[in-house]
């Protein structure tokens, strides 16, 4: 089914279009935002002026027809704090109904506090947990404390950047004054929330939307001055977000308009943005925090999801990386019973030699993630397709994962071929050297796995694994001759006997002949 969100925020409307799929929560189609910066004028004037209404409309109108022109069987439209606190709100939703056909629904700010904790729980895993989130928007702020089973604890607090930027900068760059005045507000906002939170005693923190993933960015700025593409599951330190403040609230907009990534219509919000996240690291005790892509319209498509869908799956921390991982091997026509095959191959393998390669559990489930992705490179070119698999998990924004991860995930995808794993190598060099040794151990259990459906015929039904000082041998089973596997070992071998120091050998046990009655 094709679901179209409309998220009516207080800076932006945003439109996402999402297919969703059986073995995994959604795959985006159209993505589409208009900044209109609603929330200034409410916060001046606590109305919405006829133009800014007359580009409401027409934006809902254009995002209506792109969602049309998508194939969108069900578009879902929810409005948010600016069009919730403005006098006349509802008449721009008589007019947006009225003139585009679609029909609006005027959320509170608990409501889009679920929202978006169901987008963060099905966005990353929340481990440890509980896991206090934070939605920094145009008109409010919201924050939520859950875990991967569902919401604990919500709040909406009228502290939106736009909301804020309006009340009280006076100046470019702001003044002292108008400095000491943000904060001030800011922390006389929180405050009666401090011990709700401390109460539930949050293990991890998470940020999402706009101003945060921006500020995000900016934070993990590298010294080539290059930032990250995207801001899902960056962690940002508090001693980072405080530098990121001191310079930003110094800066002329002319100049935050230059920083990288920031939109012309964005740059003035930075310095109430900014302090805002600020404070709350410190006001919330927060030393670290990761950062979520998805927001409201992800939690709209979601909670679509569940009406149509009722079997939510996403209480388990490891179906949401699992069912990502199905899902870009899907996209990109994966063979689905060789993966299946040498899936089973390499974490039987992984079980049975523990005691050589001393790997824990997160290792295991690496292994099972690259053998579902190791061949999705084919999609591109069977000629150098672990290459392009390696390229392909780089970009596919798998949900779940932090980059790190990511990064670990195509190194071993790109491995699980012939051929020693050199330091020399770049996704190998951009590891450090412990992940480069759990590479090389990862590597060579896949290898053996791939080798071991060589005929992509699912011919080894199991596979007994035999440890002794200087060999190591593997007895298969089979239903049919094994003899292009039993040659795929032995030219995936030389990994394994190279890291291990033993000798491999792979055997069939000879069948015992029945006698004739």
């Amino acid at each position: 089914m094709r679901i179209a969100a409309l998220d009516l925020g207080s800076n932006s409307f945003h439109l996402l279009v999402a297919d969703v799929h059986p073995d995994g929560p959604f795959e985006a189609i159209t993505r589409e935002k208009e900044m209109l910066r609603l929330g200034d004028e409410v916060a001046r004037d606590g109305r919405i002026s006829g133009s800014s209404a007359d580009r409401a409309v027409a934006s809902v109108r254009r995002l209506k027809q792109l969602a049309d022109a998508s194939g969108a069987q069900e578009v879902i439209a929810k409005a948010t704090s600016a069009i919730r606190s403005a006098v006349n709100g509802s008449e721009l939703v008589d007019r947006i109904e009225a003139e585009t056909g679609v029909d609006v629904e005027v959320i509170s700010g608990l409501e889009e506090a679920r929202l978006i904790f169901a987008a963060v729980r099905a966005s990353l895993v929340l481990e440890p947990a509980p896991a206090l989130c934070v939605d920094i928007g145009g008109g409010s702020v919201e924050i939520s404390i859950g875990d991967g089973a569902g919401l604990r604890w919500a709040t909406s607090v009228p502290l939106g950047v736009g909301r804020l930027t309006a009340d009280l900068i006076r100046s470019d760059p702001p003044s002292r004054s108008d400095r000491t005045a943000l904060e001030a507000r800011i922390r006389d906002e929180l405050a009666p929330f401090v011990d709700d939170v401390r109460a539930r005693v949050p293990k991890m923190s998470v940020g999402t939307s706009g101003t945060i993933n921006d500020l995000a960015r900016l934070a993990a700025e590298n010294d080539d001055g290059d930032i990250p593409a995207s801001a899902n599951g960056l962690r940002i330190h508090a001693d980072r977000i405080q530098a990121l403040q001191h310079r930003i609230v110094r800066m002329p907009a002319a100049d935050r308009r230059r920083l990288p990534g920031i939109e012309d219509k964005r740059a003035d919000l930075l310095p109430a943005g900014v302090t805002l996240l600020a404070t709350i690291f410190d006001v919330f005790e927060i030393d670290e925090m990761v950062t979520s892509d998805w927001a409201l319209r992800e939690g709209i498509v979601l909670d679509a999801v569940r009406v149509h869908d009722p079997n939510d799956w996403s209480d388990d921390a490891l179906a949401l990386r699992r069912a990502a991982v199905a899902g870009l091997a899907r996209r990109c026509g994966s063979d689905v019973e060789h993966s299946q095959q040498v899936t089973r191959l390499a974490l039987s393998i992984f079980d049975q030699t523990r005691s050589l390669h001393q790997l824990g559990d997160t290792d295991r489930e690496m292994l099972e993630y690259a053998a579902m992705l190791h061949d999705i490179g084919q999609h591109v070119s069977r000629k150098g397709h672990h290459r392009h698999a390696a390229y392909l998990v780089d970009h596919a924004q798998l949900r779940g994962f932090v980059p790190d991860e990511i990064e670990f995930l195509a190194a071993l995808v790109r491995h699980h071929r012939r051929g020693d794993i050199k330091s020399s190598e770049p996704r190998a060099a951009a590891l450090d050297k412990g992940a480069r040794d759990r590479l090389r151990k990862l590597a060579a259990l896949l290898r053996l796995a791939d080798g071991l459906d060589r005929g992509r015929r699912g011919v080894i039904e199991g596979v007994d694994v035999e440890i002794g000082a200087d060999l190591v041998v593997l007895r298969l089973h089979t239903h049919d001759d094994a003899e292009l596997e039993l040659w795929g070992v032995r030219r995936r071998r030389d990994l394994f006997e190279k890291i291990y120091e033993r000798e491999l050998e792979a055997t069939v046990p000879r069948r015992t002949s029945q006698p004739a009655n």
